[in-house]
């Protein structure tokens, strides 16, 4: 449902932003409202489902992403468009840490675990497809209205299966929460994501984007302070001090932010500059979607035979050449090569997905499932609210859009290419010994 929500928007962005009169450089607030709140209470959520019960909060965050559709479905400017998604990434930060904590603490580590990580990732990636599709014909047919209607329609059926499906899972122990932790982690996460989304539209001269990034590291930096003291902290720090753990959300970090980016350029780069409908282009995402989910049947096979490490590596390697590859398209042609060409950088990427999320809980005891997974989708939220405010806005300011979508392709192959190979060279062999 959450990458359904990221999907089915995506396609709509264009016409949207001319219903509510948001111009290029604002669609990523779209976006960026989202992935605000999503990414800044993913820790807290994580940690208080562990202590309270991952059943409830999962409950309640569809409850509230429901909701918040509804209001986005109905929304009569701007500021009640994105309240509506600032609500579902709220609700998105309830339902994903939970909804992961209840899979890893489910199935144990070794090949089930890795193989019911590979079928989650698989249906993110259908999840993504018909979002694709769907949101190209239900725009064109019934406008982008309808795209937020069927994610409440969506988070109803869920919530109606959920309560008898779900067991409940808490941690045996109920430790006090760390307060003052998820204070200044929540608080430098919410800074450090609003300063780099709103350097986006006015550059980093502006003092509230300062303002907001020196406070931001300032808590990140308290918030290290305070775990190193607290008798529960709420990030483990020798969890973070793990190889593994450190360099594999490093790994998807980088994996995520490069390949949201890309998808919202090449997405303006069809729409704008080629002349595709929304139902075409969502055509060439939907066969991007369907090679990520073979993938996806794939990867947890590759992880057993090769280790998570290196097919973390590897993937993150041939996102960025395929991602290189976009930079053959032209001004006047160059939707297959596009389709071609993203489609396998996508599978790649989702083999990276796969792996970084075995890399980083493998070796985590149950009862700090609840932090792992929190770093795992803190990474996976965080990766895809700064790749466009970073990269992505560099193809809607200054020059034409065709040649700053090719700038942004170049520099996106770049990370990934250099942060694939530091990751090989990271998880070698020798990080057994810290595994």
């Amino acid at each position: 449902m959450v990458a359904l929500d990221f999907s089915v928007l995506n396609v709509a962005l264009p016409v949207l932003g001319k219903d509510l009169g948001l111009g290029h450089s604002q669609l990523q607030w779209a976006v960026t409202a989202f992935a605000l709140p999503s990414g800044g209470f993913l820790l807290l959520f994580g940690r208080i489902a562990d202590l309270y019960g991952r059943k409830k909060l999962f409950l309640t965050g569809l409850v509230l992403f429901g909701l918040a559709s509804l209001l986005a479905t109905l929304a009569w400017d701007p500021a009640s468009f994105l309240a509506g998604r600032a609500l579902q990434g709220l609700g998105a930060a309830l339902i994903v840490p939970t909804g992961m904590s209840l899979l890893t603490t489910t199935f144990p580590e070794g090949p089930l675990r890795a193989k019911a990580l590979g079928i989650s990732g698989t249906l993110l990636s259908l999840g993504f497809t018909v979002g694709m599709v769907l949101g190209g014909v239900m725009t064109d047919a019934l406008g982008w209205r309808s795209t937020m209607g069927l994610l409440a329609a969506t988070a109803l059926i869920v919530l109606a299966l959920a309560p008898r499906l779900l067991p409940e899972s808490r941690t045996p122990e109920r430790p006090r929460l760390d307060v003052p932790g998820a204070v200044t982690v929540t608080g430098g996460l919410l800074a450090l994501i609003y300063s780099l989304s709103t350097a986006a539209q006015e550059g980093f001269g502006g003092v509230d984007v300062w303002g907001t990034l020196v406070a931001g590291v300032a808590l990140l930096t308290a918030f290290v302070v305070v775990e190193t003291r607290s008798p529960a902290p709420l990030v483990s720090l020798p969890m973070l001090r793990r190889r593994t753990v450190a360099w594999g959300n490093i790994g998807g970090l980088v994996t995520f932010s490069m390949m949201s980016t890309v998808v919202f350029v090449l997405t303006l780069y069809l729409q704008e500059t080629l002349g595709l409908s929304s139902f075409r282009t969502g055509l060439v995402f939907g066969v991007q979607g369907v090679m990520s989910a073979v993938a996806g049947t794939y990867a947890s096979r590759v992880i057993g035979r090769i280790g998570a490490r290196r097919t973390l590596a590897l993937s993150l390697l041939g996102q960025g050449v395929f991602t290189a590859a976009l930079l053959a398209v032209g001004a006047g042609a160059g939707a297959l090569l596009a389709t071609v060409a993203v489609s396998l950088a996508s599978m790649c990427h989702l083999g990276a997905i796969i792996s970084y999320g075995v890399t980083v809980t493998s070796g985590v005891p149950d009862e700090e499932q609840g932090l792992a997974t929190g770093l795992v989708t803190t990474t996976q939220q965080v990766g895809l609210t700064i790749g466009i405010p970073l990269l992505g806005v560099l193809a809607t300011t200054g020059g034409s859009l065709f040649d700053g979508v090719r700038t942004v392709l170049a520099l996106d192959a770049a990370i990934l290419l250099v942060v694939g190979a530091l990751i090989a060279l990271g998880l070698r062999d020798g990080a057994k010994s810290r595994a």
